[in-house]
């Protein structure tokens, strides 16, 4: 049984299907499949239900699960110290993040952290709160931007960063909230709303927020992808609570929310007060450097909101 095969395992159970688990590792499906049934034949049984329109893990692959994390996880430990005495020459990072990040332009800061160390690969991960978290503590992820949404992170993870981010209510173009520019949270009980699927950072906030004011919203439609939320809004199916940037991004009209100030908190989490490994402390001092902070200071207890460089970074 070969690591590389474990990695190719892990990739099938996180990206759901071996055509997304092969993009991710970077070969073609036909290598990660061949992969797979070798390491099916030394284990003996199926690792994966292939009948059903979803890959989905046997009770074999069930048993494999905790035992293949483990693996990688004390492989990976082994590359790291490797990484470390080669100065970060290489290594491999794992950040992830939720869909509508927003507070931080993490390509403008991924790539910013490429140009300073070029071998190190990073790894991005897009997925809800809970599966995020899940991953930080299995060690599947080095760093992840969560929204906790005021809840207590699990024993074991800390908070390096924190933002707020405003939220506001995007319309389509000419409804009649858009011309006022700005409403009550208790006004909208006539309105229908587009809203994201349980289990996401945003719509935890937003349902926390409608409790708090009493507001039974009509979800007509809930969607997994940022993308489409706002093109449902602009046809005029429904209007959304996201992030403003998101709906300035999107061109659609931004009604500010009064009594309470709709917001939500996102985090910057990882596993201690510092990453063991070398590569993800340093993408975390590039994420949390401020203006005076210089390369190899502690973590900052806030990032750059926006991800913008301080003046002359």
């Amino acid at each position: 049984m070969e690591i590389r095969q474990l990695r190719h395992f892990m990739a099938v159970v996180t990206e759901g299907s071996f055509t997304a688990a092969a993009r991710a590792e970077l070969i073609v499906q036909s290598a990660l499949s061949t992969s797979i049934r070798n390491l099916e034949r030394e284990l003996g049984a199926d690792l994966f239900d292939r009948t059903g329109r979803k890959v989905v893990l046997t009770e074999a692959g069930r048993a494999l699960l905790p035992q293949a994390r483990a693996l990688l996880a004390g492989a990976r430990s082994a590359r790291e110290a490797v990484a470390a005495v080669a100065g970060l020459d290489t290594g491999r990072v794992a950040i992830g993040t939720i869909q509508t990040l927003t507070c931080v332009d993490l390509p403008g800061e991924l790539a910013a952290f490429h140009q300073e160390f070029p071998g190190i690969q990073v790894s991005v991960r897009d997925a809800t709160v809970d599966e995020l978290t899940e991953a930080l503590r299995a060690g599947e992820l080095d760093l992840a931007y969560l929204a906790p949404d005021a809840r207590e992170l699990p024993e074991g993870l800390a908070v390096h960063a924190t933002w707020h981010e405003e939220l506001v209510l995007i319309t389509a173009p000419g409804h009649p909230l858009a011309a006022a520019g700005r409403t009550l949270v208790r006004d909208l009980a006539e309105e229908p709303f587009v809203d994201f699927r349980a289990g996401t950072g945003l719509e935890t906030a937003v349902r926390r927020l409608a409790a708090h004011c009493g507001l039974r919203r009509r979800i007509t439609c809930d969607v997994t992808q940022a993308g489409l939320l706002v093109e449902l809004v602009r046809a005029g199916i429904g209007v959304a609570f996201v992030p403003r940037p998101i709906g300035e991004r999107a061109g659609l009209p931004c009604v500010a929310v009064r009594q309470p100030d709709p917001g939500r908190t996102v985090v910057l989490a990882g596993r201690g007060p510092r990453p063991r490994n070398p590569a993800a402390a340093a993408l975390l001092d590039h994420l949390t450097r401020g203006g005076d902070v210089p390369r190899g200071a502690a973590p900052a207890a806030a990032g750059r909101p926006g991800g913008r460089r301080p003046p002359g970074g």
